[in-house]
This record gives C-alpha cells, structure tokens and sequence, in this order.
C-alpha cells in the first residue's frame, strides 16, 4: 500500500499530471493521473444533480397547477383544447367560438389568484375540556402584517366533521381583527379545531388557491357524570387500608382492650392492663379496610339498541370509575383491547386498561372511547378479568339492553364468590329496576339520573 506524504501541484494540460509520494519503506514514487475523465465526470455530476432539482421543481410546479383548477376549471379547459382541435381540423366555427370563450374565461380567472394576503393567524380555544352538551369559544386572531390593506375574503375552518366557513373583513396595514367562532360540543369525543384555510377563487369557480396555516387545537369533550354517594361495598382487609369502625382481634390499628376469652390468642395479651385489673386482658384493633374496584365496560355496538343507549352506557361507567378514583381506591377500569392503539394499556388477556391515575387522565379516556370493531363478547371480557389474578373486591359490569338475563348470569358466573358483582343494563327511558339473583346485583337503568337511586338500593356500585 503506498502512502502519499507530499503532493506536487499540477503541471497543467488535459494529457498527464504527476503526483509524486513515498512508500512506507521510504521508496519515491511517481504517480500519473488523467485529469480529463475527472472533469468530466464532475461535469456529468453537476449535471445530474441540476437535473434532479429542475425535475422536483417541476413536478412540485405541475402537483400546484392541478391543484389549482377546480373540475369546473378542467371541464373549461377540455373544452377550449377540443373547440381548437376541432378548429383547426375541420374549419369549424363554432368550434372556434367556444375555444374562444371557455379560454377567454381561464384568462379572466388567472387575476383573482394573484397576489398574497401577508396573514397572520392564531386559533384559540377558551376551554379544551367540555362535558358534553357544552359549547367552546373559537376565536381567529388574523393580522394584517404588510402595509396595504388586505380586502375582505372567505376562510375555511375545519370544526371536528364539520367545515366553517369563516367571513375575513377588510383588515387596514398593520391592522388585525379577532373572528369569534361559537363551536357546539353536543356529543362526546374530541374535536379537532383548524388547520385555517383561505381560499382565493373566482366568480365562476374555474381556479382555485388555497393557504393554510398549520395551527390547530384538540378539544375533548367528556361525557356526561353523576355524582354518587360514598359507599363502602367491596371493602376487604388490607393492612395498608384505612382504619375502619369494624373492631378485630387482629391488625395494626390498636383500639381497645378487653377481657381474655376463651380461644383468644395469648400474644394478644395486654399484660399492664393484666397487670392493674388482675384478670387477663387482650387487645382490640379497627380493621384496616380497602376496596379493589373493577369497571367494565361492554364497548360492542351490538349489546346496545342504539348510539344514545351506548352514550348512556359511557356516563354510567364513567361515573362509576369516577367515584372509585375519588375515593382513593385500587381500581381497574377496562374495555375491550384496541379501542384506540397507543392510547390504552392491553394486556395478553384481551382488556384494555384505562389510563386511571387522575380524574382528568380517566375523562380524557373516556372522551376518546370509540367502539370496537368485532369485539369479543362481555362474557370473554368477564373470564379475561376472573382469570387475570388481580385482587379484587366489587366489579362493575355496563352493558346494554340487548343481553338476556341468562347471558349475564353466564357472565358473572365467572367471578369467585368472594367478590361482590353489579351489573347494570343500560335501557333508554326504561323504569329503574334492582334484582337480587345467585348473589349478585342487576339494575336496569333508563337514565343516568337513575344511578344514585340503584346505588343506594343495592349499596354495590
């Protein structure tokens, strides 16, 4: 391998060059080099490289040009090329005419597109959190930024589905004007707010320009709750639980002392109080108590009799998860798994887990809760979370009004005795209804309204 150590500059002339080194082993060397080949390849390099930017300009030039002309603006156009066709093949003069007129109409059109508006526009929401059936104020702040004024014109507003069309007046230089847009959030869900859109055009709609800015805002809009009295069903023993009223003989939480009786174990003793009363005496404790709550929802279209009756089921769960989240309680809010990827916790079980660690984290979720497409049963969903291992103490199961009562007693069938079970069947305007059956509560509710008056009943919820 020869390593260059110093390098002779160029004699000139497209014919030799020399170069002249050493070797490792201190041997000189002289290398010739054809110069012409090098520079012509750097010609060819450049020229490719211009060739590539002169083809994305074009192609970037073309994708605006047809972006440009509306189906009418395409429509004018067949028929100015084929009027001239015509023209020139047969002699026609009517053809002649309305190549005429239909291009006389695209040149007329090519003015209104000129220039540019130098905007400036900002979007703001007052609230990006409703509850549904609320509304948000939209305000587009637009700034005239150029010294001329900007004439009145007609901007677009995409509003969730929805496109507002939003009336831009005349702005002086330097001058600026606050647009207010009133934005209804009836039903639960997020809406996306912008990007803003103006549009210049002419009368005829041949040609079409539009600017965008990207400044858009998410507004999410939580479904309607109701708030529920505190309960205390499902409480099991937890020695990191809350003390409870409850006296025991064993826990952390000391209470009392009584006398020995008869089975009471002696590491219980309380010898000083032994000591004074001269008969045995053992301690008392409060019973540290906590609930493991479990909320799950039935997300499958098809358990409900229609969209109002699904929205009635998303309160009621809602509501429900809410107040274990106020109470402090170990809970576990689920659905079916893919509701909405990158946005819920799945697990291998099947159970989307719901984001529950504030009350805002858990509304956000619920406003995004959309149904599943072919999701598994409410009975799979219930084995899924018997089968899960996780401690719990009352689950609530919402559903629709299409499962019999035979399919929920399947579904509740699946949970161990020990845990205390609700299942409420969600029926719109139906009459509230509670029934006791193997152990388990099942309410009928027609209303969200309804819930505190079946949580009192059954003490469940």
């Amino acid at each position: 391998m020869n390593t260059d150590t110093s390098r002779a500059p160029d004699r000139g002339g497209w014919s030799r060059t020399q170069t002249h080194g050493t070797t490792r082993f201190g041997e000189h060397t002289t290398r010739g080099q054809t110069a012409g080949p090098v520079s012509q390849a750097s010609r060819r390099s450049r020229a490719r490289r211009w060739w590539r930017r002169t083809r994305t300009r074009a192609r970037s030039a073309a994708s605006r040009a047809t972006q440009t002309v509306t189906p009418a603006g395409w429509l004018a156009l067949a028929a100015t090329v084929l009027g001239a066709a015509l023209g020139i093949g047969y002699g026609w003069i009517e053809a002649w005419f309305i190549a005429l007129v239909f291009g006389l109409l695209l040149v007329i059109a090519l003015p209104f597109l000129l220039g540019n508006r130098a905007y400036l526009v900002r979007i703001s929401v007052d609230r990006i959190r409703v509850v549904a059936g609320s509304a948000v104020d939209v305000h587009v702040h637009i700034e005239n930024s150029s010294r001329r004024p900007a004439l009145p014109a007609r901007a677009e507003l995409p509003v969730g589905d929805a496109l507002r069309e939003v009336a831009v007046p005349f702005i002086a230089g330097r001058g600026t004007a606050d647009l207010p847009v009133a934005v209804d959030a009836a039903k639960r869900g997020v809406i996306e707010v912008g990007p803003l859109t103006l549009a210049r055009r002419d009368p005829l709609g041949l040609l079409r320009r539009e600017v965008t800015w990207r400044d858009t805002h998410l507004v999410r809009v939580h479904p309607q709750t109701v708030a529920l009295p505190p309960g205390s069903a499902g409480m099991v023993r937890d020695l990191e639980g809350a003390p409870s009223t409850r006296i025991t003989d064993s826990d952390l939480s000391f209470h009392a002392v009584r006398e020995y009786l008869p089975g009471d174990a002696l590491r219980h003793v309380h010898w000083k109080s032994t000591a004074k009363s001269g008969t045995l005496m053992v301690r008392q404790y409060e019973e540290s108590q906590t609930a493991r709550a479990a909320v799950l929802f039935d997300s499958d279209l098809a358990s409900y009799a229609s969209e109002t009756e699904f929205e009635l089921g998303v309160s009621i769960a809602a509501s429900v998860s809410l107040q274990a989240v106020r109470e402090g309680r170990e809970r576990f809010i689920a659905t079916a798994a893919g509701w909405l990827p990158g946005r819920t916790k799945s697990s291998p079980d099947g159970l989307a887990e719901l984001p529950s660690r504030t009350v805002q984290h858990l509304l956000d979720a619920w406003a995004e809760l959309t149904a599943v497409e072919e999701p598994p049963p409410i009975e799979w969903l219930a084995r899924s979370l018997a089968e899960s291992r996780r401690p719990l103490s009352v689950v609530t199961i919402v559903t629709g009004s299409m499962p019999d009562i035979t399919r929920l007693r399947r579904t509740v069938a699946t949970f161990p005795t020990d845990v205390a079970v609700a299942v409420v069947r969600c029926e719109i305007l139906a009459e509230p209804a509670a029934r006791l059956a193997d152990g388990s509560l099942y309410f009928t509710a027609g209303a969200l309204g309804d819930l505190p008056q079946l949580q009192m009943r059954g003490g469940l919820l």
